[in-house]
């Protein structure tokens, strides 16, 4: 593969917002195991389990267990998805039930 072919390579994969490699590190704040909380952990990882299979670390942290961690990452409010890495950083905030809202929170792609 050439040096321009490559570089064309690179910046359509930067175009399209997504390494198909990227490793992502995301963190959900929520309160307590309510109703909510319980809804936003299965949906953040069934997406998770779909679309990025082997490659996501996800923390889920209770704001009532761990307030430390919500004054570090300034949450003001819960459920919260933090999206770390692949840069840029991410916040999704509230419901987590909207399938296509966390796709694009989280910068995933369908082909």
């Amino acid at each position: 593969m050439s040096e321009l072919e490559r570089g064309s390579a690179a910046e359509r994969l930067a175009e399209a917002g997504q390494d198909k490699d990227a490793r992502y590190v995301l963190r959900l704040y929520v309160t307590g195991m309510t109703p909510r909380s319980t809804r936003a952990i299965a949906s953040v990882r069934q997406i998770c389990d779909e679309h990025l299979a082997g490659r996501y670390e996800l923390e889920v942290v209770d704001v009532y267990q761990q307030p430390e961690l919500t004054r570090g990452d300034q949450v003001v409010a819960a459920p919260t998805l933090i999206k770390r890495l692949p840069l840029p950083l991410r916040r999704i905030i509230g419901d987590m039930a909207s399938k296509d809202r966390l796709l694009q929170g989280l910068d995933i792609r369908l082909a």
